[in-house]
């Protein structure tokens, strides 16, 4: 890819930091857990191909993925590793999970019986990993109290008669492992309902190979929840699940930067962008830099006083924050020119979590809202190795 095409705006992802991250978290699990590397959402904005071949190259046991397109891109791109869809797929697609050997999210008898019969029918069997829900309320068989155990262990144990149904794992997910200790009573009534059902289907006959809870914050928080198997995510990434858990070893992978593209001199009484929300009270310089909300940088970001990064110093964006493009205040730095480098957010810049912060939001919405055409550039050593760009791969 010529070098131009990058001189607008990126988003670059430093593999040292992933690798980090990844052998900090396998360092805290016992020897016989598997770690499972959640890379849905396009590995959270930092691209889901790259980090996939990463994390093979590392030694992780598996892939989570939200949906099928997700798990067919990675195996279109010839990843070997087990892959996990967390979510929903539709049953017709039976044949296609066993062609392509992945694992498919089970949350319910209807469920069950529907993808087994495609499956029969297609002559094939499917991996299944039964999902639990202890509270998240989202999929799962009903195991919201001890007074469920009963009727939840005779729902799976039916679900799993069919023989075109092969039970790989059972999960659950916690609700409230990044709550501290707000969440820490329902995090564990969560964990100790789900071991007991497990333990129940086992005195029926019925085992997994991997029981699986931990997400990210359960993984560092919740010690006794690593069971067979962890889900980490956002930690991989270098950035706590949230300020309630502690991660201060760990590396944040990933910088947004653009360049400015134009530098003006604003008299007094002018505005700038739309509505005129940012009236000049004074002579000023002001940059433009080519990125804007089509690119993930929030739209609010401009009213929330985030700033950037350039020559060395945080300025604030002023105006409304367009499509394509923002505007900053580059007054107290006659040295910035037209070409200089900007961080948007992360590295220099401001983190991830403390811009999450200023717009009411939480990281993961920051990161998933990067958009496709910007190009991901992996760094190495403290040099570019490879670039992936949606739009001209």
């Amino acid at each position: 890819m010529e070098d131009f095409l990058l001189k607008r705006a990126w988003a670059e992802v430093d593999l040292d930091a992933i690798c980090h991250n990844y052998r900090l978290i396998r360092a805290t699990l016992p020897k016989e857990t598997k770690l499972c590397c959640v890379i849905k959402a396009n590995a959270y904005g930092h691209g889901a191909v790259t980090l996939a071949r990463c994390y093979e190259q590392v030694g992780a046991d598996f892939l989570a993925v939200s949906n099928l397109s997700e798990a067919l891109e990675l195996r279109y791109e010839k990843i070997k590793l087990p892959i996990l869809i967390l979510g929903y797929t539709p049953p017709e697609a039976a044949k296609v999970l066993y062609e392509n050997n992945i694992s498919q999210c089970v949350f319910s008898p209807d469920y069950a019986r529907s993808l087994a019969n495609a499956a029969r029918l297609a002559g094939v069997s499917v991996k299944a990993h039964i999902k639990v829900d202890t509270g998240m309320g989202r999929l799962g068989f009903a195991l919201r109290r001890e007074e469920d155990l009963p009727l939840c262990r005779d729902a799976i144990g039916t679900s799993l008669t069919d023989t075109a149904l092969v039970a790989e794992g059972i999960f659950t997910h916690f609700a409230s492992a990044d709550e501290g200790d707000a969440g820490e009573e329902f995090t564990k009534e969560q964990l100790s309902l789900f071991i007991r059902l497990t333990e129940q289907l086992q005195d029926k006959g019925i085992s997994f190979a991997i029981r699986h809870a931990a997400n990210s914050a359960a993984t560092l928080c919740y010690p006794e929840a690593s069971l067979d198997m962890v889900r980490a995510g956002l930690v991989l990434y270098g950035i706590a699940p949230s300020s309630c858990v502690a991660g201060n070893r760990l590396m944040p992978a990933l910088e947004v930067k653009t360049v400015i593209s134009h530098i003006k001199t604003l008299s007094q009484g002018e505005s700038v962008s739309y509505g005129r929300s940012f009236v000049a009270d004074k002579a000023m310089r002001v940059a433009t830099l080519p990125i804007g909300y089509a690119d993930g940088l929030w739209r609010a970001a401009g009213s929330v006083g985030h700033r950037v990064w350039v020559c060395g110093r945080f300025v604030p964006i002023i105006g409304r924050i367009c499509m394509d493009q923002c505007m900053i205040d580059v007054s107290d730095i006659p040295d910035a020119k037209e070409g200089d480098t900007v961080t948007v957010y992360g590295g220099a810049g401001e983190r991830v979590a403390s811009l999450a912060e200023k717009l009411g939001t939480i990281p993961y919405e920051i990161l998933c809202a990067i958009g496709e055409r910007i190009p991901r550039v992996y760094i190495e050593n403290q040099k570019a190795v490879s670039v992936f760009d949606r739009i001209l791969p």
